[in-house]
C-alpha cells in the first residue's frame, strides 16, 4: 500500500493517522468514566491517576491533530464517489472539519481547564507542560463546562460519521469505507 493518498483511496499514513487517533478518542472517554467512578467511589489518588493519563493521552491526540491536518494539506483526500449527491459531498466535508476542529478544541480546554485548577499537565510525567491560563476557579468552572459539551459534540459527531460510513458502505456499496481499510475505492 502507497503512503500517499492516490485518487481512489487513502494511503498507509493517513489510515495510520485516522485509526489511530480513532482508538485515542474512545480511550480518552474511557480513562474520563474511569476518573469519573474513582471520585464517585471516594478514590482521590485512583481519580489523579486517570485524569493523568487523560491528560497525556489528549495531548498526544493534540499533535496528533497537527500531523493529520499537516498530511491532509499536503496529501490531498481520495475523491468522493462518482454520484454522490452535493448535499453529501458539503456535509460530510463540513463534519469532517469539525472532528478537526474537536480534536483541537478539547485538548486545549482541558489543557486550559487543568491549568485554571492549578493542576500540572505532563505528557506520561516526562514532559511538564506550562500552564497556559493564570488559577482562576470561575475559569476552570467555565472550561470545565466547554470541555464537556465538546466532548459530547465529538461523541455526536463521531457517531454520525460511523454512521455515514455504514450507510456507504452498505447501502450505497460505494466502497467509501473499504478506503480507509486500505482495500478498494470508490467504484
Amino acid at each position: 500500500m502507497a503512503l500517499r493518498n492516490s485518487a481512489a483511496r487513502y494511503g498507509s499514513v493517513a489510515i495510520a493517522l485516522h485509526w489511530g487517533v480513532a482508538a485515542l478518542v474512545v480511550t480518552q472517554f474511557v480513562l474520563a468514566s474511569l476518573a469519573e467512578a474513582a471520585e464517585e467511589s471516594g478514590s482521590l489518588m485512583g481519580q489523579v491517576m486517570w485524569l493523568a493519563r487523560h491528560k497525556s493521552v489528549g495531548i498526544t491526540i493534540l499533535g496528533l491533530a497537527v500531523v493529520r491536518i499537516a498530511w491532509r494539506l499536503a496529501t490531498p483526500v481520495p475523491a468522493h464517489p462518482a454520484g454522490m449527491p452535493g448535499w453529501q459531498r458539503l456535509a460530510a466535508s463540513g463534519a469532517h472539519w469539525a472532528l478537526y476542529a474537536l480534536l483541537f478544541a478539547l485538548p486545549l480546554t482541558g489543557w486550559a481547564m487543568s491549568s485554571a485548577a492549578n493542576f500540572p499537565v505532563s505528557v506520561f510525567g516526562m514532559l511538564p507542560l506550562t500552564d497556559f491560563v493564570a488559577a482562576d476557579d470561575g475559569l476552570m468552572r467555565t472550561l470545565s463546562a466547554v470541555h464537556e459539551w465538546l466532548a459530547t459534540a465529538l461523541f455526536v459527531l463521531a457517531v454520525v460519521h460511523i454512521l455515514a460510513a455504514l450507510k456507504h458502505q452498505f447501502v450505497d456499496r460505494d466502497g467509501t469505507l473499504a478506503r480507509m481499510f486500505g482495500a478498494g475505492g470508490a467504484r
